[in-house]
Protein backbone atom coordinates (compact mmCIF):
# COMPACT_ATOMS: atom_id res chain seq x y z
CA UNK A 1 0.00 0.00 0.00
CA UNK A 2 2.75 2.20 0.78
CA UNK A 3 4.62 1.52 -2.33
CA UNK A 4 1.51 2.13 -3.97
CA UNK A 5 0.73 5.58 -2.74
CA UNK A 6 4.51 6.69 -3.24
CA UNK A 7 4.45 5.64 -7.05
CA UNK A 8 0.99 7.89 -7.15
CA UNK A 9 2.44 10.71 -5.37
CA UNK A 10 5.22 10.62 -7.60
CA UNK A 11 2.92 10.67 -10.88
CA UNK A 12 0.57 13.54 -9.51
CA UNK A 13 4.41 15.61 -8.92
CA UNK A 14 4.89 15.03 -12.25
CA UNK A 15 1.73 15.96 -13.39
CA UNK A 16 1.49 18.98 -11.94
CA UNK A 17 5.45 19.91 -12.94
CA UNK A 18 4.98 19.26 -16.33
CA UNK A 19 2.30 22.28 -16.70
CA UNK A 20 5.42 24.96 -15.43
CA UNK A 21 8.51 22.86 -16.35
CA UNK A 22 7.71 20.64 -18.74
CA UNK A 23 11.16 20.08 -19.38
CA UNK A 24 12.28 19.45 -16.03
CA UNK A 25 9.38 17.31 -15.48
CA UNK A 26 10.33 15.08 -18.72
CA UNK A 27 13.59 14.35 -17.58
CA UNK A 28 12.45 13.26 -14.22
CA UNK A 29 10.18 10.63 -15.75
CA UNK A 30 12.34 9.43 -18.34
CA UNK A 31 14.92 8.64 -15.44
CA UNK A 32 12.81 6.59 -13.23
CA UNK A 33 11.98 4.85 -16.55
CA UNK A 34 15.59 4.17 -17.94
CA UNK A 35 17.47 4.09 -14.81
CA UNK A 36 18.17 0.59 -12.94
CA UNK A 37 17.67 0.36 -9.78
CA UNK A 38 18.87 -3.10 -9.35
CA UNK A 39 20.73 -5.57 -11.21
CA UNK A 40 24.54 -4.10 -10.40
CA UNK A 41 27.66 -6.36 -9.44
CA UNK A 42 31.11 -5.69 -7.26
CA UNK A 43 33.89 -7.44 -8.76
CA UNK A 44 34.70 -7.97 -4.70
CA UNK A 45 31.86 -9.93 -4.75
CA UNK A 46 31.00 -11.87 -7.97
CA UNK A 47 29.40 -15.67 -7.84
CA UNK A 48 31.48 -18.61 -8.25
CA UNK A 49 29.22 -18.88 -11.24
CA UNK A 50 30.38 -15.14 -12.86
CA UNK A 51 34.32 -15.40 -11.28
CA UNK A 52 34.69 -19.32 -13.37
CA UNK A 53 33.91 -17.51 -16.80
CA UNK A 54 36.85 -15.93 -18.78
CA UNK A 55 36.23 -12.19 -18.03
CA UNK A 56 36.95 -9.52 -21.22
CA UNK A 57 35.87 -5.67 -20.81
CA UNK A 58 35.37 -4.26 -24.46
CA UNK A 59 34.82 -0.13 -25.45
CA UNK A 60 32.10 0.81 -27.02
CA UNK A 61 32.88 4.74 -27.06
CA UNK A 62 32.53 5.83 -23.29
CA UNK A 63 30.75 2.61 -22.35
CA UNK A 64 32.73 -0.60 -21.04
CA UNK A 65 30.71 -3.70 -21.95
CA UNK A 66 31.26 -6.78 -19.15
CA UNK A 67 31.88 -9.79 -20.74
CA UNK A 68 32.10 -13.39 -19.89
CA UNK A 69 33.28 -16.49 -21.89
CA UNK A 70 33.11 -20.27 -20.67
CA UNK A 71 34.38 -23.16 -22.97
CA UNK A 72 33.03 -26.46 -23.45
CA UNK A 73 35.20 -29.86 -22.70
CA UNK A 74 38.11 -30.19 -24.81
CA UNK A 75 36.64 -33.70 -26.13
CA UNK A 76 33.28 -31.63 -27.21
CA UNK A 77 32.65 -31.94 -31.29
CA UNK A 78 29.67 -30.10 -31.27
CA UNK A 79 30.96 -26.52 -30.39
CA UNK A 80 28.92 -24.06 -31.58
CA UNK A 81 29.21 -20.07 -29.86
CA UNK A 82 26.01 -19.05 -27.61
CA UNK A 83 25.47 -15.40 -27.09
CA UNK A 84 23.10 -14.76 -23.74
CA UNK A 85 21.48 -11.35 -23.24
CA UNK A 86 19.80 -10.81 -19.61
CA UNK A 87 17.29 -8.56 -19.20
CA UNK A 88 16.09 -5.38 -17.19
CA UNK A 89 17.73 -5.18 -13.10
CA UNK A 90 19.75 -8.47 -14.31
CA UNK A 91 23.01 -9.35 -14.92
CA UNK A 92 25.06 -12.46 -16.54
CA UNK A 93 24.22 -14.15 -13.03
CA UNK A 94 20.81 -15.33 -14.91
CA UNK A 95 22.13 -17.63 -16.60
CA UNK A 96 23.46 -20.11 -14.30
CA UNK A 97 21.06 -22.65 -14.20
CA UNK A 98 21.09 -22.86 -17.90
CA UNK A 99 24.33 -22.84 -18.39
CA UNK A 100 25.73 -26.36 -17.69
CA UNK A 101 23.01 -27.98 -20.08
CA UNK A 102 25.14 -25.77 -22.72
CA UNK A 103 28.20 -26.41 -21.89
CA UNK A 104 27.65 -30.20 -21.52
CA UNK A 105 26.82 -30.61 -25.32
CA UNK A 106 29.35 -28.48 -26.23
CA UNK A 107 28.71 -25.20 -26.20
CA UNK A 108 30.94 -22.18 -25.97
CA UNK A 109 28.80 -19.43 -23.91
CA UNK A 110 29.36 -15.77 -24.29
CA UNK A 111 27.47 -13.40 -21.56
CA UNK A 112 27.51 -9.40 -21.87
CA UNK A 113 26.02 -7.36 -18.88
CA UNK A 114 23.52 -4.43 -20.54
CA UNK A 115 24.40 -1.02 -19.81
CA UNK A 116 24.01 0.26 -16.34
CA UNK A 117 24.11 -3.55 -15.15
CA UNK A 118 26.01 -5.93 -13.80
CA UNK A 119 29.80 -4.82 -14.24
CA UNK A 120 29.34 -2.34 -17.49
CA UNK A 121 29.55 1.17 -17.14
CA UNK A 122 26.35 3.69 -16.98
CA UNK A 123 23.35 4.68 -15.55
CA UNK A 124 20.96 4.63 -18.57
CA UNK A 125 19.71 1.64 -20.16
CA UNK A 126 17.92 1.43 -23.41
CA UNK A 127 17.11 -0.91 -25.56
CA UNK A 128 19.09 0.07 -29.26
CA UNK A 129 22.01 0.91 -26.72
CA UNK A 130 22.11 -2.87 -25.76
CA UNK A 131 21.85 -3.67 -29.47
CA UNK A 132 25.04 -1.67 -29.90
CA UNK A 133 26.75 -3.27 -27.38
CA UNK A 134 25.61 -6.61 -28.70
CA UNK A 135 26.79 -5.79 -31.88
CA UNK A 136 29.88 -4.79 -30.64
CA UNK A 137 30.38 -8.21 -28.44
CA UNK A 138 28.72 -10.80 -32.09
CA UNK A 139 31.14 -9.11 -34.23
CA UNK A 140 34.18 -10.01 -32.10
CA UNK A 141 32.74 -13.77 -30.91
CA UNK A 142 30.51 -14.43 -34.31
CA UNK A 143 27.70 -16.55 -32.54
CA UNK A 144 25.34 -18.66 -34.32
CA UNK A 145 22.91 -18.43 -31.72
CA UNK A 146 21.38 -15.96 -29.47
CA UNK A 147 18.96 -16.02 -26.11
CA UNK A 148 17.59 -13.45 -24.76
CA UNK A 149 15.56 -13.06 -21.93
CA UNK A 150 12.68 -10.42 -20.99
CA UNK A 151 14.60 -6.86 -22.23
CA UNK A 152 17.26 -9.14 -23.69
CA UNK A 153 14.94 -10.93 -25.77
CA UNK A 154 13.63 -7.97 -27.96
CA UNK A 155 16.93 -6.29 -27.88
CA UNK A 156 17.78 -9.74 -29.56
CA UNK A 157 15.22 -9.58 -32.09
CA UNK A 158 15.84 -5.77 -32.63
CA UNK A 159 19.79 -6.76 -33.17
CA UNK A 160 18.98 -9.15 -35.57
CA UNK A 161 16.73 -6.57 -37.14
CA UNK A 162 19.00 -4.17 -37.57
CA UNK A 163 22.15 -5.90 -38.41
CA UNK A 164 21.21 -8.36 -41.05
CA UNK A 165 24.47 -9.35 -41.95
CA UNK A 166 24.71 -10.69 -38.59
CA UNK A 167 26.15 -15.04 -38.20
CA UNK A 168 23.20 -16.20 -36.29
CA UNK A 169 21.56 -18.82 -37.52
CA UNK A 170 19.13 -19.50 -34.47
CA UNK A 171 17.13 -17.37 -32.17
CA UNK A 172 15.72 -17.90 -28.65
CA UNK A 173 13.47 -15.36 -26.62
CA UNK A 174 12.62 -16.10 -22.67
CA UNK A 175 9.63 -14.22 -21.44
CA UNK A 176 10.33 -11.45 -24.33
CA UNK A 177 7.86 -8.69 -24.49
CA UNK A 178 7.00 -8.18 -28.24
CA UNK A 179 5.80 -4.15 -28.48
CA UNK A 180 7.40 -1.23 -26.71
CA UNK A 181 4.12 0.56 -26.50
CA UNK A 182 3.34 -1.81 -24.32
CA UNK A 183 6.06 -1.31 -21.94
CA UNK A 184 5.50 2.88 -21.99
CA UNK A 185 1.74 2.53 -21.48
CA UNK A 186 2.16 0.29 -18.47
CA UNK A 187 4.70 2.73 -16.93
CA UNK A 188 2.42 5.54 -17.59
CA UNK A 189 -0.40 3.52 -15.65
CA UNK A 190 1.62 2.86 -13.15
CA UNK A 191 2.19 6.50 -12.42
CA UNK A 192 -1.07 7.77 -13.68
CA UNK A 193 0.72 10.57 -16.24
CA UNK A 194 -0.91 12.77 -18.28
CA UNK A 195 -1.20 12.62 -21.94
CA UNK A 196 1.69 15.42 -21.67
CA UNK A 197 4.27 13.26 -20.48
CA UNK A 198 3.20 10.45 -22.92
CA UNK A 199 4.00 12.65 -25.79
CA UNK A 200 6.85 13.73 -24.15
CA UNK A 201 7.90 9.88 -24.55
CA UNK A 202 6.91 9.87 -27.91
CA UNK A 203 8.44 12.44 -29.23
CA UNK A 204 11.83 12.07 -27.57
CA UNK A 205 12.15 8.33 -28.50
CA UNK A 206 11.60 9.93 -32.14
CA UNK A 207 14.12 12.37 -32.06
CA UNK A 208 16.87 10.37 -30.23
CA UNK A 209 16.52 7.06 -31.82
CA UNK A 210 14.59 7.79 -35.23
CA UNK A 211 11.89 5.77 -34.36
CA UNK A 212 8.33 5.69 -34.02
CA UNK A 213 7.31 3.85 -30.42
CA UNK A 214 4.60 1.95 -32.82
CA UNK A 215 7.38 0.87 -35.09
CA UNK A 216 9.06 -0.34 -31.98
CA UNK A 217 7.82 -3.90 -32.12
CA UNK A 218 9.43 -7.55 -31.21
CA UNK A 219 6.57 -9.19 -33.45
CA UNK A 220 7.83 -6.39 -36.34
CA UNK A 221 11.64 -7.13 -35.82
CA UNK A 222 11.09 -10.91 -36.24
CA UNK A 223 8.56 -11.09 -39.11
CA UNK A 224 10.14 -12.36 -42.35
CA UNK A 225 13.00 -13.54 -40.37
CA UNK A 226 14.67 -17.02 -41.52
CA UNK A 227 15.86 -17.51 -38.39
CA UNK A 228 14.90 -20.58 -36.38
CA UNK A 229 13.84 -19.29 -33.55
CA UNK A 230 12.35 -20.58 -29.93
CA UNK A 231 10.15 -18.66 -28.01
CA UNK A 232 8.97 -19.70 -24.36
CA UNK A 233 6.82 -17.95 -21.94
CA UNK A 234 4.60 -18.68 -19.04
CA UNK A 235 1.03 -18.32 -19.05
CA UNK A 236 0.58 -16.86 -15.71
CA UNK A 237 3.61 -14.25 -16.02
CA UNK A 238 2.56 -10.64 -14.81
CA UNK A 239 5.87 -9.37 -15.65
CA UNK A 240 5.68 -9.56 -19.51
CA UNK A 241 2.05 -10.79 -20.33
CA UNK A 242 1.42 -14.06 -22.68
CA UNK A 243 -0.01 -12.61 -25.38
CA UNK A 244 3.21 -10.45 -26.49
CA UNK A 245 4.95 -13.93 -26.43
CA UNK A 246 1.76 -14.96 -29.15
CA UNK A 247 2.48 -11.69 -30.76
CA UNK A 248 6.01 -12.39 -31.42
CA UNK A 249 4.91 -16.04 -32.34
CA UNK A 250 2.53 -14.36 -35.12
CA UNK A 251 4.84 -12.62 -37.27
CA UNK A 252 7.43 -15.53 -37.12
CA UNK A 253 6.80 -18.65 -39.33
CA UNK A 254 10.24 -20.43 -38.47
CA UNK A 255 9.29 -20.15 -34.15
CA UNK A 256 8.18 -22.50 -32.10
CA UNK A 257 6.22 -21.37 -28.87
CA UNK A 258 6.80 -23.74 -25.78
CA UNK A 259 4.14 -22.32 -23.52
CA UNK A 260 4.46 -22.80 -19.39
CA UNK A 261 2.62 -22.48 -16.45
CA UNK A 262 4.05 -21.76 -12.85
CA UNK A 263 7.54 -20.68 -13.91
CA UNK A 264 6.83 -16.65 -13.63
CA UNK A 265 9.16 -14.44 -15.77
CA UNK A 266 12.47 -16.35 -14.93
CA UNK A 267 11.66 -19.26 -16.53
CA UNK A 268 14.08 -21.28 -14.53
CA UNK A 269 12.93 -24.61 -14.95
CA UNK A 270 14.89 -28.31 -16.07
CA UNK A 271 12.56 -29.29 -18.06
CA UNK A 272 12.43 -26.25 -19.94
CA UNK A 273 16.11 -26.32 -20.29
CA UNK A 274 16.35 -29.50 -21.56
CA UNK A 275 13.84 -28.18 -24.37
CA UNK A 276 16.08 -25.54 -25.24
CA UNK A 277 18.97 -27.63 -25.61
CA UNK A 278 17.12 -29.90 -28.00
CA UNK A 279 15.92 -27.16 -30.03
CA UNK A 280 19.67 -25.69 -30.32
CA UNK A 281 20.45 -29.45 -31.32
CA UNK A 282 18.23 -29.93 -34.17
CA UNK A 283 19.82 -29.83 -37.43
Amino acid sequence: MKKFLLTKSVGLYLNLLSYVAPAKAFKIAYKFFSHPRDGRLSKENLSAFLQSAEHETLRLDEHDIQTYRWAPNQSAANEKVILLAHGWESNSWRWEKLLPHLLQVGFTLVALDAPAHGLSSGKEFNVPLYVSFIDLVAKKHQPQIIIGHSLGGIAAAYYQFRHPNHPLQKMVLLGAPSDFSVILKNYIKMLSLNRKLHQAFEDYTLKRFQIEIADFSGQKFVSGSQLKGLIAHDEQDTIVLYKEAQKLASGWKNATLISTSGLGHSLHDEELNQKIVAFLLEN
